[in-house]
């Protein structure tokens, strides 16, 4: 009987399913973790609090596991450029899956061909969300020096760790 009700959720379990073939053949579809809006905006403002606390202006944005903007904040007296800086920074982390400012070390130590991949912005400020081993997004700032962009955009990829630890 115990086989029986296995196999029948089998059964039930591929019928209810159009995108997995009856026979073993692989899905066409699959699922891949991302970031939400209400993910995106705890990491935004974590990362503008602590922006706050050491009174740096910058931008901030937030992209999701394919590198497209999800949320984004301009913090008054922001220069211009840190706007397309921070998108860029938070794109390279979520399709890289690395800190940006590894990028930036490879170049400056002689790694030129990384400037030759288009889409690539190896600056520092960018860091990947990850969550269960997997990028599910990423967190820029731009505006205020480099390290201290990184710092605020640590504290809001730390937000949403943190946030699925409670």
């Amino acid at each position: 009987m115990r086989y029986l009700t296995l196999f029948t959720a089998m059964l039930i379990g591929c019928s209810a399913s159009p995108l997995l073939a009856a026979d073993a053949r692989p899905a066409l579809v699959s699922a891949i973790p991302s970031l939400s809006a209400e993910g995106a905006r705890v990491a935004l403002d974590a990362a503008e609090q602590v922006a706050r606390a050491k009174g740096w202006r910058i931008c901030i944005a937030v992209v999701d596991a394919a590198g497209d903007l999800l949320a984004f904040r301009r913090m008054d007296g922001t220069m211009l450029v840190s706007v397309d800086a921070a998108i860029d920074k938070a794109r390279t982390s979520a399709r890289t899956a690395m800190v940006s400012g590894q990028l930036q070390d490879m170049v400056d130590s002689g790694a030129a061909s990384v400037l030759a991949v288009r889409g690539l912005t190896p600056l520092r400020g960018g860091v990947p969300i990850i969550v269960g081993g997997q990028v599910v997004g990423a967190i820029a700032g731009s505006g205020a020096a480099a390290v201290d962009d990184e710092i605020a955009a640590k504290a809001g990829a730390a937000a949403i760790s943190g946030a699925l630890d409670r």
